[in-house]
């Protein structure tokens, strides 16, 4: 398996493509941010090293292009084979959002989400998440934010997550601010630790989906090895060292988590923390027996959750007509 120069740095860079100085190593680095990824058409390099090196650098690429109204999404084969996905976002107001996968499948199981049908594959090489980025911004703009929150849990293989983020951080690199930076959780207690002690200014999205540990057990199997009164201690204590909000996602499945109980038990877990509970109308997935709330319902819980004092708002599920849910494309073509 070919390894992508993307995160690598420059004296690794030499040494993979056997290059004398450091400057010449730049000048690849440099060209790949700006995503001229064929050594050929790095004109800075010699003619020598331009005809020694004659191939494209990107070792992942993109074999299937979905699009609707403000979502563009990628089926992105890797090197060895195996196939992720990841997505742009727009808000309609010229700022892209880039989320991106960690992992190939995923380890943790939740009923709710395709991607844990398919089990743990393997871990993601930082190049690997970096490339996902440069696919993205070769759609043609500019993007400003990120989000881990593809395929994968990114807190399950945190040290290539987080050198992806340094390459994504760095000013000689794609410059993006820290605080541009969110990575998104199904609860992994150890990795919030691990984040808190970086103390580095990313924020932190938990897909809660409940607040009812009896029902999170059952469609989210991590919630029975950190239930809930150790994941609010984790996250208390991330805020703490960061003050910043965290975001709860809430994905709403019709019948099952929004009663009124329900909302009475997400305020009761978000007492003493500041956030935010993003309400997510549950994309319907081909083979689930899930059902996405009518409006209606979504109109009810919303009522009480307002009626609770309980910040929240409701983002509309995005690409339901383009295989949208999360690992619904990249399993179709598997």
């Amino acid at each position: 398996m070919r390894k992508s120069l993307y995160a690598m740095k420059l004296e690794e860079i030499m040494e993979t493509l056997k290059l004398e100085k450091k400057y010449q190593a730049r000048i690849v680095r440099d060209n790949l941010v700006k995503g001229v990824t064929e050594f050929s058409k790095m004109t800075s390099l010699s003619k020598k090293d331009r005809e020694r090196l004659a191939y494209d650098a990107m070792t992942s690429s993109v074999i299937e292009h979905q699009e609707s109204a403000s979502t563009v999404k990628l089926a992105i084969r890797l090197s060895d084979g195996m196939v992720i996905e990841c997505v742009r976002l727009s808000d309609g107001k010229d700022r892209y959002t880039a989320c991106l996968s960690s992992q190939v499948g995923c380890a943790m199981g939740c009923a709710f989400c395709k991607t844990g049908t398919m089990g743990l594959r393997r871990n993601l090489e930082p190049g690997e998440i970096i490339e996902q980025f440069v696919h993205l911004e070769k759609l043609g703009e500019r993007i400003s934010h990120v989000v881990f929150m593809g395929m994968g849990e990114p807190l399950n293989n945190f040290t290539s997550v987080m050198e992806a983020i340094h390459s994504l951080h760095d000013p000689e690199q794609f410059n993006i601010s820290y605080r541009k930076i969110t990575i998104s959780t199904s609860g992994f207690v150890p990795g919030i630790n691990k984040l808190t002690e970086l103390e580095l200014p990313i924020k932190l999205a938990v897909s809660l989906v409940t607040a009812d540990d009896d029902k999170r057990n059952r469609i989210m199997r991590i919630n029975r090895t950190y239930p809930l009164s150790e994941l609010k201690k984790a996250l208390i204590s991330f805020q703490r060292h960061e003050n910043k909000r965290i975001t709860l996602e809430y994905c709403m499945l019709k019948d099952y988590n929004t009663g009124k109980e329900d909302a009475e038990k997400l305020r009761k877990f978000m007492s003493g923390m500041d956030a935010l509970v993003n309400l997510i109308p549950w994309n319907p997935v081909e083979g689930m027996t899930f059902k996405s709330p009518d409006e209606n319902e979504i109109k009810a819980f919303s009522n009480e959750l307002k009626r609770l004092n309980i910040n929240y708002s409701i983002r509309r599920e995005k690409g339901r007509d383009i295989s949208g849910a999360c690992g619904q494309l990249a399993s179709k073509i598997e």
